[in-house]
């Protein structure tokens, strides 16, 4: 037994029949398995873990955590094997505690931020809040852990195992706040049960994710997780009111007990936008908060991007900062990568922005809140992805066809469906918009068609740095393509 090993009961669990085990490692994939290790078999929505449990027990697992259909499934190997076994009713939530349990650090002060839209900004601005207060930070999410410690993440919630390997290791590196994104996914999935939250932020709430998720309902019942189950109820919730949803996630986290901190433009609010003036670089905010009014200079761009900094602002003073200290950092925030993201300017002052906007809302929204910087037209370039929600298809272009002058419809990575009957789709909502299939020229034409105070807005992929065709990832990054494409439309390519 090495000198890192923990018994079954170090790590809160209760084996069959009373069995110990000295486990050396966790693993939710069997090929990750070592001697000495537990592995969790999961129930997926393909297959069951358990499937693999034959290979675990070949690769020398000593335990194995799964619930009772598992058990039923490699009933013969385990049987025949002398692993210990645990039974769980909700093997995903014990694994993640189990996880946190295993690796036993995470920073002293952890937010979490959930919605639709929103929740990398807010991450990040919460992270880079606190970096100007002096302390070592990190946000975790869409973009991998970013900040004063950097490590690639394969999901914006990771499972369990790899998020607290991620949390270990940004202690060891002198992190001691942290800010996450909690995916509806990762929310359902129970990643991030085992995570001592200080505070959580509530965004938005709008179509997304139904490939996934039953229904609207589920996707937000999912959501409403991380205030109803996750956040403690000593913790305090922050959440923008000007959402439709808003009251009900404010209803859930009141009915736990949590300290609530409202924020938006209704009096009602305890962070109020006062108000917004908009410029071609950025924006003034006066916010009230507390019985002051504070007014701030916000070097980005969208309307929108005041409520991220609100929520951000919210999440930091939530979890212990001075209010005047928070407001007086706002003017250094800024833009996330992929984010409404100024990619290139054209010599004759044409603006092109790139942002993540995905689904129906996001468009809409990005759309509008980008017009009161620009005083020309507004050229916007989307596409849908395939093998995802097909129904915002037509949502998107219909948005995208509503709030801008000009639209092309182009592939934002079909997977395996058909790029054209993906833009077919698109198009019923758009039906005026100009289709070229190929990305890259269609962000070409579109930089091609902005003229002095016009701006082109590129929505879908973001930060995203590939096209996936199928199966394959090709590189591609839209603000990489924009640069080109301004370079080489104003001759500035050797």
């Amino acid at each position: 037994m090495g000198a890192d090993a923990k018994s079954l009961t170090d790590l809160g669990l209760t084996a069959r029949g009373g069995a110990e085990a000295f486990i050396t490692g966790l693993a939710v994939d069997s090929r990750d398995v070592k001697e000495g290790y537990l592995f969790a078999a999961l129930p997926g929505t393909r297959m069951h873990g358990a499937e693999f449990i034959q290979y675990a027990l070949r690769m020398g697992a000593v335990a194995i955590l799964t619930d009772v259909e598992g058990a039923d499934i490699a009933k013969d190997e385990l049987a025949a094997s002398t692993a210990a076994v645990v039974i769980a009713a909700d093997p995903r939530q014990t694994l993640a505690f189990t996880a946190a349990l295993w690796f036993g650090k995470q920073p002293d002060i952890m937010v979490a931020v959930t919605g639709t839209n929103g929740k990398t900004s807010v991450a990040s601005f919460v992270r880079r809040i606190w970096q100007l207060l002096g302390h070592p930070a990190v946000n975790l999410g869409t973009t991998g852990v970013e900040g004063d410690w950097q490590a690639p993440l394969a999901h914006t919630t990771p499972e369990p195992i790899t998020l607290h390997r991620a949390l270990a290791g940004a202690v060891e590196a002198g992190i001691d706040h942290a800010a996450m994104e909690a995916s509806s996914h990762g929310l359902a999935q129970r990643r991030l049960d085992g995570v001592n939250l200080r505070a959580a932020g509530f965004t938005n709430f709008t179509q997304d994710h139904l490939d996934y998720h039953d229904s609207f309902e589920a996707y937000f019942d999912a959501k409403a997780g991380l205030f109803a189950r996750v956040l403690p109820e000593d913790a305090i919730a922050v959440i923008n009111i000007d959402d439709a949803r808003g009251i009900d996630m404010l209803s859930i986290a009141r009915a736990r007990g949590q300290e609530v901190m409202t924020v938006g433009r209704d009096d009602g609010a305890d962070m109020i936008l006062l108000g917004q003036r908009f410029d071609a670089t950025g924006q003034d905010v006066r916010i009230k908060f507390g019985g002051e009014t504070f007014q701030s200079r916000l070097n980005l761009v969208g309307g929108f991007q005041a409520e991220n900094v609100m929520i951000a602002a919210g999440l930091v003073i939530a979890s212990g900062a001075a209010p005047d200290r928070v407001f007086a950092v706002l003017p250094e925030l800024e833009t996330v990568r992929g984010r409404m993201q100024l990619a290139a300017t054209r010599s004759n002052g044409a603006a092109v922005y790139v942002d993540y906007a995905h689904t129906p809302d996001a468009v809409a929204t990005a759309c509008r809140a980008i017009r009161p910087h620009v005083m020309g037209r507004l050229v916007a370039i989307i596409g849908a992805g395939g093998d995802r929600d097909p129904g915002k298809r037509p949502l998107m272009g219909a948005a995208a066809a509503e709030f801008a002058d000009q639209v092309i419809v182009t592939d934002d990575n079909p997977r395996t469906e058909d790029a054209a009957s993906i833009r077919a789709a698109v198009l019923e909502g758009a039906p005026e918009a100009t289709e070229v299939g190929d990305r890259a020229e269609a962000i070409l034409r579109g930089v091609d068609a902005v003229g002095p105070g016009d701006a082109l807005l590129i929505c879908g992929k973001g930060h995203e740095t590939g096209q996936i065709v199928g199966t394959t990832i090709y590189p591609f990054d839209d603000t990489e393509q924009a640069s080109v494409a301004v370079a080489a439309l104003d001759g500035k390519l050797a």
